[in-house]
This record gives structure tokens, C-alpha cells and sequence, in this order.
């Protein structure tokens, strides 16, 4: 959430700095409710310290007899129309927050302009691109070597959720394990939190009220199944003030994550991309704004180093305005490459938020000189998406006669096995 008061006095620049993401976000209306609320509030507080005045004057007996009846018509006319203006104050102060709520985070000045994915900037690529003759797709290798069964998936829930099987099972937990333990070493601290969490924090990292509609929420409940763990994550300090020697607090968490996907009709309906339930290891930072900057591309690097330590090729590109998701101010895309659509795809989104979910969380620090407390900056990423994760490397490490490699960093948490065949589920080395 942006600061009214910045808006008020720099609305122009906002303006400006919104347009870049040529969605139609406008603060001109915000600011003249805006205006509107603190006219009625104004007053509304002028009455409230008249009312008080005569009521101190009753209660200490200095009214003389002749005033008696002047001060209490005057009192009555008070009372009815403090009444009405409460209203009316209550009224603009809510529509103030919730046009608050809509307002996108402005992009930060070295975000490039665009208006979609084409007009991203690549930043750099590494790895060598595997030379496969004719490349089968993740969906095809992963059916032939058990480790995948969609079918059944879909038998037990609806399109989009998959089962994986006993070689697909194993590699899932044996790549998350790998992305805990790489992170660990970085100094993220783990956590594991509720998949269930109430509209509080939903609004608090962004989500809502926004995007109604894009998420799985219970009928009974005021719950919400997570899309990421970004959100309850970030929103273990909601309401608190911490002390700036905690930070930078950097946590990572692996969830199943759930998504209804609404706006994507069409889009990888084949195969482990794009699912309604998937996994992910996500990294969650904490820091002043002072290290905002350096702590994004410090978040950025580790998401990096998996695929690194996996030997999976990709590229990072910087997302320009057009293409930033609601709450980021500026955002790192990691593409790994997939031989059978011979292009990158997307694996890990890695955004700086600045204080715009902190503003929304209520989620401060106070600084080692003491002095007024701050918002913090967030920062998160996927650290990685597992199911992608797993879909790369099927098709990065499939061999000419259907096997697939395993990589060696994930050789330990098989067990020491390395190929996956299609008559033995899994081969020792």
C-alpha cells in the first residue's frame, strides 16, 4: 500500500510512475475523496471539542443560568450534526482504504518501461544448452517412468491436480530437501506454517481484496488455502515492531500451494507446469530500506544457485513496468530452459517490495539509535517451484533410450541412485 500522505504531496509523480504500468491506475480520484474525508474529519473533530467545552462547563458549574438554555440548543444541534458527520467520515475513511488497497506499488526508477513479457530485459544466461535430438515433453518422459499419473489425478480431484507416483514422489521430496538444505546454509532460517490462513494476511501481502475470486477458499470459514508461502510467512510479524539488530531476518519455507488459476484458460494444460496444487520452497527477507536493494539482489543470487547446483540452464530477465505483478516495485524473473518447447520458462519470480506490504501488515522496526519506528522493506522469490523444478530437469537430463539422469546434487537425497528407467523404477548407480 502506497502512503497517502506521499500521495497527497506528490501526486503528479505518482501519476506518472503508476502510468508506466499502462493498466489504467490513476490516484486523481484517491486524492479527492482523500480531500473529502478530511474536510468532513475536520470538522467532525471541531464539533467533538465544542461538545467537550460545554460539557466541561456543565460539570464545573460555570454556567451561568442565562446560558443554560443557549448552550443546550446549541448542544442538541451539536449532537445531530456530529451524527451525521460521523457517518459520512466513517464512509469516506473506508472508501479511502479500500481505493487504497487497489493502488498497484510504483515501479522503482531502474525498471525499464514496456507492456508485457516481450519488453523484458535479459540480464544474463548460464549453463549449456543440452543437445537432444528430438526432445520429449516433461509430461511424456514422466508417464513412461512412473512418475507422473494424471489420470488418476484427475479421477480423485479435477484437471490440474496430479498424482505423482513412486519415482515422481521420491524426486519431489528428494528436490525440495536439496533447496531446504542449500538455503539453510545461506542462513535462511526454516520455517513450516499453516496452508490455512485468515483475509487478514491475504490482505496484508496483497493479494486481496484485489484479487478476489483467484484463490481456494473455505465455505465455512473465513480461510483461505495459500497460494505461496509468502503469505503467511510475511505475515508472522504482522502488527509488530522489531529491533533493526534482528535484521536482515531471511526465512524459507516449503508448502503445498493452491491456486485456481482463473485467468488461464488454455494455458499449459498439459503436463506439471501450471497446477492447482503444486510445492515450492520460497525465500522471505525482512531488512531496513537502507539494504532493500542489496538484500533483493543477494535473494535473487541464492534462487540462482539452485539451478546452478542442479546444472539446469536459464536466464534472468528484469520484468519491466507493464509485466510487474500488484505488489512489486521492481522484480527478477528466473527462466529455466525447457528442450521440448525449446524456450526458458518461468521458475522463479524474485521482487523487492519496498514497503508496500509492510504498510499493509503494519509490520515496522526501530532503529539501534532508538527514534521513531519504520516501515520495513520486504523482499521474497521462489527458491524454487518444485513441480518445475522436476519438469526441467525430465527434460533436460532424458537420455536417447527414454531413461533420465539424475543430477548428481540430488544423487544423496535418492539414495544414492542415479537413473530413472522405464523397467526398473530406479537404478542404482
Amino acid at each position: 500500500m502506497l502512503d497517502i500522505r506521499y500521495i497527497r504531496e506528490n501526486t503528479d509523480q505518482v501519476e506518472a510512475a503508476l502510468q508506466r504500468r499502462n493498466a489504467g491506475f490513476s490516484v486523481k480520484e484517491l486524492v479527492l475523496v482523500d480531500e473529502q474525508y478530511r474536510t468532513v474529519n475536520s470538522e467532525w473533530e471541531s464539533l467533538n471539542r465544542r461538545r467537550n467545552e460545554i460539557s466541561e462547563l456543565f460539570k464545573t458549574a460555570k454556567v451561568e443560568a442565562s446560558q443554560k438554555a443557549e448552550l443546550q440548543a446549541e448542544t442538541k444541534k451539536i449532537k445531530e450534526r456530529y451524527e451525521t458527520l460521523g457517518k459520512e467520515k466513517d464512509e469516506l475513511e473506508n472508501k479511502v482504504s479500500q481505493m487504497l488497497l487497489a493502488i498497484p506499488n510504483m515501479p522503482e526508477s531502474s525498471v525499464p518501461d514496456g507492456v508485457d513479457e516481450n519488453d523484458n530485459a535479459e540480464q544474463h544466461r548460464w549453463g549449456e544448452i543440452p543437445a537432444i535430438a528430438d526432445p520429449k515433453p516433461h509430461y511424456e518422459l514422466g508417464t513412461e517412468l512412473n512418475v507422473f499419473d494424471f489420470e488418476r489425478g484427475v479421477k480423485i480431484s479435477e484437471s490440474r491436480f496430479t498424482v505423482l507416483m513412486t519415482n515422481g514422489a521420491r524426486l519431489e521430496r528428494a528436490i525440495m530437501n536439496y533447496m531446504l538444505d542449500s538455503h539453510g546454509k545461506r542462513g535462511y532460517q526454516e520455517v513450516f506454517p499453516p496452508v490455512m490462513v485468515n483475509r487478514d494476511c491475504m490482505i496484508g501481502t496483497g493479494q486481496l481484496p484485489k484479487f478476489e475470486g483467484d484463490f481456494y477458499k473455505c465455505a465455512d470459514d473465513e480461510l483461505y488455502l495459500i497460494p505461496t508461502a509468502e503469505v503467511p510467512v510475511t505475515n508472522l510479524y504482522r502488527e509488530e515492531v522489531l529491533d533493526e539488530e534482528q535484521l536482515p531476518i531471511m526465512h524459507c519455507a516449503y508448502t503445498p500451494n493452491f491456486r485456481r488459476e482463473a485467468g488461464s484458460a488454455g494455458k499449459d494444460t498439459r503436463g506439471y507446469i501450471r497446477q492447482h496444487q503444486f510445492n515450492k520452497v520460497e525465500l522471505v527477507k525482512f531488512c531496513t530500506p537502507e539494504n532493500s536493494e542489496e538484500e533483493h539482489e543477494k535473494l535473487t543470487r541464492d534462487a540462482e544457485l539452485i539451478l546452478e547446483g542442479l546444472n539446469l540452464p536459464y536466464r534472468r530477465v528484469l520484468l519491466c513496468a507493464g509485466d510487474l505483478g500488484f505488489c512489486a516495485r521492481k522484480c527478477y524473473d528466473l527462466e529455466v530452459w525447457f528442450p521440448s518447447q525449446n524456450k526458458y520458462r518461468e521458475i522463479s519470480s524474485c521482487s523487492n517490495f519496498g514497503d508496500f506490504q509492510a504498510r499493509r501488515a503494519n509490520i515496522k522496526y526501530k532503529g539501534k539509535e532508538g527514534g521513531k519506528s519504520r516501515f520495513i522493506h520486504t523482499i521474497n522469490g521462489s527458491g524454487l517451484a518444485i513441480g518445475r523444478t522436476l519438469a526441467a530437469i525430465l527434460e533436460n537430463f532424458q537420455q536417447p533410450d527414454g531413461s533420465v539422469k539424475i543430477p548428481p546434487a540430488l544423487v544423496p537425497y535418492m539414495g544414492g541412485q542415479e537413473l530413472l528407467q522405464k523397467k526398473t523404477s530406479l537404478v542404482h548407480a
